[in-house]
């Protein structure tokens, strides 16, 4: 098979080894079924150093069966809602009328635009409106005949792995490079809302790399950026995160998502660590020069030391700053003769025995 590619453009940048990770604001149902909203949010999300706007694009009918939630007993998130989990997923859908709207919205103002699509036409859309990828939540990594379809877009896939074993990765993976995609990344993912920092396994990425050969990246539940800065430290190129105006908002995802100042500051901290984390080579930096010679040591006089007399292993120093003799010399020195006068607490130099 075709390896997958280690370099990805999206949209009008690069993403993979050497460039900024590409940081997608989920905004989710967080626009609360008002346009606005949604075009408030999708300010808030490039003032606060977003790449991307990512909505969802699912009908509750086409991703969910209400009689089907019904019959369980639910434990987790879904069963916190006090009412049925269609119902919540119905008012939640991102109207289909908008998607261009809000499309052409981010390319006026210089943000890319995107969403997860949880039905074939819902693909079709999407790749209609332009978007630069497509991400595929965990919930479908096993629906492999949507994930073939996806690949056959054309567009560079984003895949989350949530709740999988490596073995369904494996498989989605396959079905994925086998229709023709080279250009995945993928997603580690804990499958809660809000998930545990302690059940991160940021790791799991070495494992990725190594198992595919592949771009990694992460869609993160977990409280605050540790997850996030752990992942980028790993050679991540791809974070999401759920994105509000405002945490005590009413609705599914308002509560596990980042406001606009912890967003914020994730970015800048994402852009700090960027740059932190340098190349593999060690050398001496600029803002060294100095240090480099006033915190080293090297050897001076402990008298004074005429002319021709023989320097003697107790007539030596080893101080700061390294003006002379690297120390590693002193027992080379010792037993030599002065060249020249040198005064009680100046630096011994090559010239001078």
């Amino acid at each position: 098979m075709t390896p997958f590619n280690k370099q990805i453009k999206i949209g009008n940048r690069l993403i993979g080894k050497g460039h900024p990770a590409y940081i997608i604001a989920e905004i989710g149902a967080n626009f609360d079924n008002d346009i606005n909203k949604a075009k408030k949010l999708i300010d808030a999300a490039k003032a606060a150093g977003a790449d991307c706007a990512k909505f969802q694009s699912f009908l509750a009918d086409k991703i969910v069966s209400g009689k089907g939630f019904a019959s369980m007993t639910l434990k987790g998130v879904h069963g916190t809602w006090g009412r049925g989990v269609d119902e919540v997923f119905r008012d939640a859908e991102f109207p289909r009328a908008w998607h261009k709207e809000l499309a052409d919205y981010c390319t006026k103002i210089g943000i890319d635009f995107s969403s997860s699509p949880y039905d074939f036409e819902a693909v079709d859309l999407c790749v209609e409106v332009g978007v630069p990828y497509i991400k595929i939540g965990s919930g479908d990594i096993t629906w492999l005949e949507m994930l073939a379809y996806i690949a056959k877009t054309g567009k560079p896939l984003f895949l989350a792995t949530g709740d999988a074993t490596m073995s369904e990765i494996d498989e989605a993976v396959r079905t994925i490079q086998d229709a023709g995609c080279n250009d995945l990344v993928l997603m580690q993912c804990i499958t809660n809302y809000p998930s545990l920092v302690e059940s991160a396994n940021i790791n799991v990425l070495r494992n990725y790399k190594k198992s595919f050969d592949i771009l990694t990246g992460y869609s993160d539940h977990s409280p605050g950026s540790v997850v996030v800065l752990g992942s980028i430290a790993l050679g991540a190129c791809v974070i999401e995160k759920h994105f509000t105006l405002n945490k005590k908002d009413k609705g599914p995802d308002h509560n596990h998502s980042m406001d606009v100042e912890q967003f914020t500051q994730m970015v800048k901290d994402v852009r700090a660590l960027e740059a932190a984390m340098g190349s593999t080579q060690k050398f001496v930096v600029a803002e060294e020069s100095e240090t480099v010679i006033v915190q080293r040591r090297s050897l001076y006089a402990k008298r004074d030391i005429k002319a021709g007399e023989e320097i003697r292993l107790e007539d030596i120093d080893v101080l700061r700053p390294a003006l002379g003799i690297p120390p590693k010399f002193k027992s080379i020195v010792a037993g030599k003769k002065a060249a020249k006068d040198i005064e009680k607490g100046m630096p011994i130099f090559w010239e001078s025995i």
